[in-house]
């Protein structure tokens, strides 16, 4: 936690006590709620750990029903007003985040005397770039063909219809807010990250909907933002997009997320066919630019320093191939879509010494790339400006973001290469090839992913943030938060509350675990008899969840049932997840059965109250898949230091996950129904009983 200014040390007064209660009272009039007593545990706890001369660090689960966003906003706006700090407030999920910006705190508002402003930041990749809209209209072999492919018609009829809606006023010029969606190919052309954005410079500036949104971001009290930006803002010194981290008080909510959040964010990779390809586009680039530009001499010294500094790339990049496709991959490869795949992972993260050896020169490389691809950044930045003189200037804002995307990539790689070449202590990283193989050739990915993404929190958010709020409904694994703060780099030192669901879990819902023949470890049979039980206990409701851990019994389930129940089934990969979501909610409310079938991503964040979803069906207990490198990279680890990979991670990770599965049932007050597990291996083994001991108080029927 960042140190407290003398200043703006700040009790917990008697003031700010009477305008919190005054709040939570006024709150439960208007809404017509009475108190809940886990509700009040966590606006007095927060409050308390919040207004602490130091480890200003509360970490909260709070069960389903607690009404946990209430909560929090009832405790942090009114201390971060008395500090005169800022709120970040986070989500994992854009529908959390619509409901805190849309629904909560406007309630807020609209039922206490609590003063506050708020707004909603995004990402760069989120937001319109006018420029590059423009650009792909009226599309310039010489510039756009240096990024992307011309847009064909179809891509250009969409192109015309944003411009048209945000010149009329009818779009903001968010992705979010488009409401036909539109797919990642055609967006992402017309969409900007900061190497390649001219910002004030940019004759669209004012008009910017990035700009626009970062400038609400400043002058508000309250920014509702996502874990993908606060790791982007914080991993660059924090107050780039969002407020300056020590002069803010953070709520992460979903944070369970954050650990695999934080993980992804900080992964590299680089496919060496790509690389090649890229090198050749580097080469197009400059060369069209130094003649659209008038051959300016900061143009042709990067020409030449390239070619000097960086024109051996291309052999070592072959020669990296060459020993990445003498690696020994499984025989078994995973079949996705137009290509296969085969992963080699190198034991405990370390590089055989010939690819470490080659990675040096490599990485320096594509380092010297990326500096003169960013010093030519600011030549370009310079022009655009009026301090440089070049033929053409007018041009120069259209080559910022080509330039920016090819120095960015250029600095990815220089990441990547020297993690490799890099010696680190065991367990710091997994590190894999992944071969992929299509139709007319083959292409390698080198990957790098942190081991402990909680370092990397700790470094870049706990220590430097005023203070933080960590919550969610699941937040213990095997009833308690030991892996979740090891994952988050959380110390022991940190607030712990954990607040039960008030629900009456034993009347209104039954968990069932049926007497079967198979275990899942008998893979066909127990798909097999999977598949022969579903229609009977589909037929027990007239909506039901199904949840799969695998795609192979997933499809070879779907595919067994019999038409007149497939009828009614809405599937996942079918369409989109709402849309499945929205024709499932149509098919009850007109009073027909309806059953969605889908894997992890339907266990959690799907809102099905009441009659949408009085049935949820386990197909297998929810532990990971054994083929995942960064797993097996952190399962190696701890058996190379004696420890049991199987209780320190895959238990507390599956019990995690089969509580919040299990918490599709349930989510307010009038819901209730069955959950029917169809795996004996929680009555069969040892570790059964933690696992059961870790959900809510379910009636059991236990076959």
């Amino acid at each position: 936690m960042a140190e407290p200014a003398e200043t703006n040390t700040t009790p917990l007064t008697s003031e700010i006590k009477a305008e919190i209660q005054d709040a939570y009272r006024a709150w439960l009039a208007g809404r017509g709620f009475k108190a809940r007593w886990g509700q009040r545990q966590m606006i007095a706890d927060i409050a308390r750990t919040l207004t602490r001369p130091d480890n200003r660090l509360s970490v909260v689960e709070a069960g389903t029903g607690t009404g946990k966003t209430v909560a929090y906003l009832l405790a942090v706006i009114p201390i971060a007003k008395a500090l005169d700090k800022r709120v970040v407030i986070s989500t994992a999920t854009v529908a959390l985040q619509e409901q805190v910006v849309l629904r909560d705190l406007p309630d807020l508002q609209h039922h206490t005397q609590l003063d506050f402003t708020f707004t909603l930041a995004k990402g760069r990749a989120r937001y319109v770039c006018l420029k590059r809209l423009e650009d792909r209209i009226a599309f310039n072999a010489d510039l756009e063909g240096q990024l992307f492919e011309p847009p064909d018609a179809a891509d250009l009829t969409i192109y015309r219809r944003l411009q048209s809606a945000f010149g009329d006023g009818s779009w903001d010029g968010e992705l979010d807010s488009w409401a036909e969606g539109v797919e990642r190919g055609v967006w992402m052309p017309v969409t900007n990250d900061r190497t390649g954005c001219a910002a004030s410079r940019c004759s669209y500036y004012h008009q910017c909907p990035f700009f626009r949104a970062r400038r609400q971001s400043a002058e508000v009290d309250v920014v509702v933002a996502n874990h993908d930006l606060v790791l982007a803002d914080t991993s660059l010194g924090g107050g780039v997009v969002l407020p300056p981290p020590d002069e803010t008080i953070f709520v992460l909510d979903e944070a369970h997320h954050l650990p695999e959040k934080t993980r992804d964010h900080f992964t590299a990779s680089v496919r060496l066919r790509a690389s090649k390809e890229w090198l050749a586009q580097v080469s197009s680039c400059l060369d069209t630019m130094a003649r659209r530009l008038g051959q300016p001499r900061e143009v042709a010294r990067a020409i030449n320093r390239l070619s000097g500094e960086a024109g051996d790339l291309g052999q070592l990049l072959a020669n990296m191939e060459l020993l990445a496709r003498d690696l020994p991959f499984p025989a078994q490869m995973t079949a996705r879509r137009d290509q296969r795949s085969q992963v080699h992972r190198f034991a405990l993260g370390e590089v055989p010494s010939p690819i470490a050896d080659l990675a040096a020169p490599l990485h320096t490389a594509f380092g010297a790339a990326a500096a003169i691809l960013n010093e030519l950044l600011e030549a370009l930045e310079q022009v655009i400006e009026g301090g440089l003189e070049w033929d053409n200037a007018e041009q120069a804002d259209g080559w910022l973001p080509i330039v920016g995307q090819l120095a960015r990539r250029a600095d990815a790689a220089a990441a990547l290469f020297g993690d490799y070449a890099a010696t680190s202590a065991e367990g710091e990283a997994a590190r894999w090839v992944t071969r992929l193989v299509y139709e007319s050739f083959d292409e390698f990915e080198l990957t790098s992913a942190p081991l402990d993404p909680g370092r990397i929190l700790n470094e870049t958010l706990w220590e430097n943030s005023y203070a933080a709020v960590a919550t969610s409904a699941t937040l213990c694994a095997l009833g308690d938060f030991e892996r979740f703060m090891a994952n988050a780099g959380i110390t022991a030192e940190a607030r712990q509350l954990r607040i039960r669901s008030p629900f009456d879990f034993p009347r209104i819902a039954v968990l069932s675990v049926p007497a079967m023949q198979s275990e899942p470890r008998e893979g066909e049979q127990h798909t097999e008899e999977v598949a022969a039980m579903l229609p009977d206990l589909l037929a027990l409701e007239p909506s039901a969840l199904a949840l799969f851990t695998s795609w192979r019994q997933f499809n070879a389930v779907v595919e067994s049932l019999p038409a007149d129940v497939r009828a009614h089934c809405q599937v996942q990969d079918t369409a989109s997840k709402q849309r499945l979501i929205n024709e499932h909610r149509q098919a009850i409310d007109a009073g027909e059965p309806s059953y969605l079938f889908g894997l992890a991503s339907f266990a959690e964040g799907v809102d099905l109250p009441g009659d949408y979803c009085r049935h949820v069906i386990l197909a297998k207990l929810p532990f990971a898949a054994p083929d995942n490198p960064v797993d097996e990279a952190l399962s190696e680890w701890l058996e190379s230091q004696n420890r049991n990979a199987f209780m320190e991670i895959s238990l507390p990770e599956a019990s995690l996950r089969l509580v919040q599965a299990c918490g599709r049932l349930v989510r307010h007050e009038t819901d209730g129904g069955r959950i029917t597990l169809l795996d004996r291996r929680i009555v069969t083994k040892r570790y059964g009983e933690a696992l059961l001991d870790s959900l809510p108080p379910y009636r059991r029927e236990i076959g």
